[in-house]
Order: C-alpha cells, then structure tokens, then sequence
C-alpha cells in the first residue's frame, strides 16, 4: 500500500509541473499580445533554442485617419494663454477627447491633434505610437452615426495635490462628453477623469503637457421604464490610455 502511494504521488508531480509550465507560457503570451516586449527572443529558455521558443503574430496597426475636411467637426482653441497651467490642460483635454468619426479612425487621431500642447518627447512618443486593437464599441456606436464629440472639462482637484513650481505642475480634470450624430442621433461621448503632469524650461514660458493618466469614467445607465426605483449599486471604473 505505502508503495502504491508513493509511486501515485510520483506520477502526479510532473502533471503539475506541466500545468505549471503552460500557465507561465500563457502569461508571456498575454504580455506579448499587450504590446509588452517577449524577452524570450533575446534570453531563450532553459533546455531550448530561441529558435523553438513559439511566435507571436504582431497585430496589424490601425490605420490613421483620413485628412480633415471642410465639414469636420473638431475643437481647435483659441487665445489659450499658454503660461497658465490650467488652461494648456484644458485645451489639451478638449482637443484630445474631441473626435469626428467621419474622419478619425479612432481616439487616437484627436490625441495627435493634441500634441501641439505636449513636450517634444511626449508628441514624438505619440506620434509613433501606433494603437493595435479597436477603438471599442463606443467608438463603433459613433461611428454608426458618423457622430462628433465634444466635451465638458471641469477641474477636479481636491486641494490635495501637489503645490506648482516655477517649472513643475500638475492638474486633475473630469471630462464629460457628447456625441452628435449626422443623422440627427446624440448620444454619451467620452467621460474620464484625466491627470496630467505640466513642465516649462522656466518662469514666465510655456507650459506642456509631459506625462497623462487616465481613467474612463463610468458611464451612468439609461433610465428604466419601470416606475419602481432601481437598486442602489456601486459604480467602478477601471484605467484606460487616452492617447
């Protein structure tokens, strides 16, 4: 009996070092697909050529969007006084959540007319990003209607963040949007709360956009028919990349 045993715990182990082997193959594969780089490229893995190691497909970028024509619908500031802080984030967020699908491939294509307000590193990393799936059922809803959005831009500071420097500055911005369809459809454009980091050379120049955050906004649920009142339930909202 006690053989038995020990000759079924034997036979157990490997299986679970098997399963073990293909959920961390499985991990590196979700890495990969995310965008991540796979180092088992360059380091390879134990026992085995990189040669053997398996390929991931890169996906297929998605195309820009077409040049802006004469009926286009986009945001384009005016008079922003580009020493204020609060008013470069303001633009900034404006532009890059206001989008035509008629022309713009997806969120991304605002995010590039944004960049006018962004350091040069942060246009240049914009300007080769290329994003790799679709731009959401959101996006498709729109598009369905060949809608424009445009948004509210509110300050959402708490008092508690940090103190502007002569050449540091942050700000926190809740954006709330509309879409406007061709066809006379409207609809909930973009909503997210957006935090941005702020840098200048110096006291007295320009403000840019260095660094963004954000975090898509719950979207609050149609009205029901029914008379009754809804259960109370509590909203989540998960980060996101508006670029």
């Amino acid at each position: 009996m006690g053989t038995e045993t020990r000759t079924a715990v034997r036979a157990v182990t490997p299986a679970r070092v098997i399963a073990v082997a293909v959920v961390s193959v499985t991990g590196l594969l979700a890495l990969t697909g995310c965008g991540l780089r796979d180092h088992r490229d360059t380091v390879g893995v134990p026992g085995s050529s990189p040669s053997a190691a398996p390929s991931v497909a890169p996906k297929a970028p998605l195309p820009s969007g077409k040049p802006l024509g004469a009926d286009a619908r986009v945001p384009s500031p005016s008079g922003v006084d580009g020493t204020d802080a609060t008013e470069v984030s303001e633009a900034w967020a404006e532009v890059a959540y206001g989008y035509d699908t008629k022309y713009d491939s997806g969120p991304h294509d605002a995010v590039l007319r944004s960049a006018r307000w962004c350091t040069a590193k942060k246009a240049a990393a914009e300007r080769s990003y290329r994003p790799a799936s679709g731009a959401g059922n959101d996006w498709n809803t729109w598009a369905g209607h060949q809608a424009w959005t445009t948004v509210d831009v509110t300050a959402d500071d708490d008092g508690d963040g940090p103190t502007d420097t002569a050449v540091l500055a942050y700000r926190a911005l809740f954006v709330e949007g509309t879409a406007q369809g061709r066809d006379g459809w409207t609809g909930t454009g973009p909503r997210a709360n957006v935090y941005l980091k702020l840098t200048r050379t110096g006291r007295g120049q320009p403000w840019h956009v260095a660094e963004v955050t954000a975090v898509e906004a719950a979207v609050p649920p149609s009205p029901s028919a029914s008379s009754s009142p809804a259960a109370p339930s509590s909203l989540s909202s998960s980060p996101s990349t508006p670029s």
